[in-house]
């Protein structure tokens, strides 16, 4: 019958276990008996050479040897079985210098020659051996007799039987197995502990499950469109799939080293270090608007994961703008339909002359106002965006001018950037115009070039932003705008004084601005406007051609020379 290997992981160990430890504890018995069975030999021998030195000190053994005749009843017999009785010796054999017997267990065997080579005793060493002798298998030493003047007259030879070696090496045995059990017990217990808490953490899978899940998650995490970034107790990333190194530029040989060695210092950095607390927190790296989460794990690491909401917030962007356009059009059709019946009554009684005349002002009204950007901006996306804006500006009741500084020639590198950045700033502006409620509500938009550098400059009339605050509102979760209450859903509340900086999940516009300045190599920075209010600047090196189409200078009061 085939013995069939258990499959889950618990199993196997447990069984490897029981294995190692009954193998362990065979080879440790083997390992301890070995050396016991030549402990016990040694000792044998030195109890019999211990009986056969007593037995030759004996003065009146070597006086008999030299005196009497080797007899079954002589002095030296009677001597000799007194002590191998005492001691319980096999024999204890008295032999005088030719190697007769003077003394033997078997008294038939007295007065013959020994049955060993003795030489070696009479020539005065001691002797230790097991050997095979007349009565069989037995430890024994041999001693050499000396007379009283120290000549060597004979030799006593004792053996120790060796089935009384054998019975205590047996003794041994069974107190030896008891306390090998003991400790196979303990083994199997150990094991079997291991084995289930094993079971626990393990869920009960086997091996190839194991595999296959190691396989799937590796596959899972670089193959999902979402960053997993994985830190150990010590913060260092232990795993960083192909998502999150898109989206912080991370390399896969960052694994073991610290997020502050991989990442530069800034919000991403704090986010996904768990300096910044709260869930699906904002976050610009790149210049892509990302997500971030963090979780803790048992072991005292965690995991952060990341989201791309690059496209959603362009989408979002792109429906603010509709929404912008949509608000412009219903502003102007609410204007034209105010003109139209003005001009009905006009016609009504009979002013012909002055409704042409009406007319003709409206139309050279607003061909002055987009004659006027268009002369000034050259690329057609940015002058749209400010001819889209001053008509939103225009129905909130903001004022939206062009600085008489303002030229930009048509050679933009990416119209997109200048547009990113300019249409959160003039939102950003709009939204404090609004809230403040100032007397000559005002956004003054300045865009020049110098050389390949373009400078971009939003001032407006609102409350301004305090020294202190002038860095964070750069910061993403940093916003402008108070969170509507709920009985205003649509905007803040219309009897607050003024915009105030307050941390929210939607502060990410001049976040924005500022990456994409750094981008580009530049800055963005705030300032106090003379009279109240915020300056807005942001230089963007590069974002110019550097053709040779001729370009006005500007001093640095914004005069062109």
């Amino acid at each position: 019958m085939r013995i069939r290997w258990p499959r889950r992981v618990s199993g196997q160990v447990l069984a490897a276990q029981l294995s190692i430890t009954a193998g362990v504890m065979v080879l440790a018995t083997a390992l301890f008996l070995a050396p016991l069975s030549s402990e016990i030999d040694n000792q044998a021998m030195h109890q019999a050479l211990a009986i056969a030195q007593t037995t030759a000190a004996d003065p009146d053994i070597a006086r008999d040897l030299a005196a009497t005749e080797p007899t079954p009843s002589g002095p030296v017999q009677r001597a000799a079985e007194r002590i191998r009785r005492s001691t319980g010796a096999l024999y204890i054999v008295v032999m005088d210098s030719r190697g007769v017997r003077w003394s033997h267990t078997t008294t038939a065997r007295i007065g013959e020659h020994v049955s060993t080579d003795p030489r070696e005793a009479l020539s005065g060493r001691e002797v230790l051996q097991i050997d095979v002798g007349t009565l069989g298998r037995s430890a024994r030493a041999k001693v050499p007799l000396r007379a009283r003047d120290g000549r060597i007259v004979g030799a006593v030879s004792v053996g120790i039987g060796y089935g009384s070696v054998r019975d205590q090496l047996l003794a041994a045995v069974p107190r030896l197995l008891l306390y090998a059990g003991a400790a196979l017990a303990v083994g199997v217990l150990a094991a079997i502990a291991v084995s289930r808490r094993l079971r626990r953490r393990t869920h009960g899978v086997a091996f190839a499950d194991i595999s296959a899940l190691l396989d799937e998650r590796e596959a899972m995490l670089h193959g999902i469109r979402e960053g997993v970034v994985a830190f150990d107790r010590q913060g260092r990333i232990r795993l960083v799939n192909d998502e999150a190194g898109r989206l912080l530029g991370i390399h896969p040989d960052a694994t073991g080293r610290t997020l502050e060695e991989s990442l530069p210092p800034g919000r991403t950095t704090d986010v996904l270090a768990g300096r910044v607390d709260g869930a699906d927190l904002l976050t610009v790296s790149g210049g892509r608007v990302l997500v971030a989460n963090r979780m803790p794990t048992k072991d005292g690491g965690a995991v952060a994961t990341l989201r791309d909401r690059t496209e959603l917030e362009l989408l979002g962007r792109e429906l603010d703008s509709t929404r912008g356009l949509l608000d412009a059009l219903r502003a102007q059709d609410h204007e034209h339909a105010n003109r139209l019946h003005t001009l009905l009554g006009l016609l009504e009684l009979g002013l012909h002359e002055r409704a042409a005349q009406f007319v003709a002002e409206l139309t050279n009204a607003r061909r002055a106002s987009a004659e006027q950007i268009s002369e000034r901006v050259h690329d057609p996306m940015l002058s749209a965006l400010l001819v889209g804006k001053s008509a939103i500006v225009a129905e909130r009741g903001v004022a939206l001018r062009i600085s008489p500084a303002t030229l930009l020639p048509g050679r933009v590198v990416d119209p997109r950037d200048l547009v990113t950045v300019l249409g959160n700033l003039i939102d950003n502006a709009l939204d404090a115009v609004a809230a403040h409620r100032s007397s000559t509500p005002l956004i003054e938009v300045e865009l020049r070039a110098e050389g390949t550098t373009a400078v971009l400059r939003v001032s407006d009339t609102g409350p301004g932003v305090p020294p202190g605050m002038r860095e964070q509102i750069f910061t993403e979760g940093w916003s402008t705008k108070r969170p509507a209450p709920p009985d205003f859903p649509d905007g803040p509340d219309p009897h607050e004084g003024s915009a105030a900086v307050s941390p929210r999940r939607r502060g990410i516009g001049l976040a924005l601005v500022r990456r994409l300045a750094e981008r580009y190599g530049g800055m963005a920075r705030v300032t106090a406007r003379a009279g109240g209010g915020a300056v807005f600047t942001v230089v963007l090196p590069e974002a110019l051609t550097g053709d040779d189409t001729p370009t006005h200078e500007f001093t640095a009061a914004g005069e062109s020379r």
